[in-house]
């Protein structure tokens, strides 16, 4: 393993809950989000994906250079039919001080 310092690396991870039959539906609104996200200066990896476990769930995860790169690339946050999707949300901002490759 290695371990090297970075910047002021974040990553964005949690999950949302939406309704089991509208999941789907739901992702499917997510692709451009994600291919913009992927396409931005700073982005080292973004996901959006349906929990192997849970009908509802649709977990987040988000890896970027810098706060900087996050907030340039955030905007408004999700649609109004994004955002009147949503049951639950549980999503959290991290400062990462360290990566160690596990690979």
């Amino acid at each position: 393993m290695t371990e090297r310092e970075t910047e002021e690396a974040v990553v964005v991870a949690g999950h949302l809950m939406v309704d089991p039959d509208a999941r789907d539906d739901y992702l499917a609104g997510c692709l451009d989000v994600v291919r913009q996200a992927r396409e931005t200066s700073g982005c080292l990896d973004f996901a959006i994906s349906a929990d192997v476990l849970d009908p509802g769930r649709v977990n987040v995860y988000e890896r970027w250079v810098s706060r900087a790169a996050v907030e340039a690339f955030r905007g408004s946050g999700p649609s109004d039919d994004q955002g009147a999707a949503l049951l639950w949300a549980s999503v959290a901002e991290y400062d990462v001080a360290a990566e160690r490759f596990l690979t």
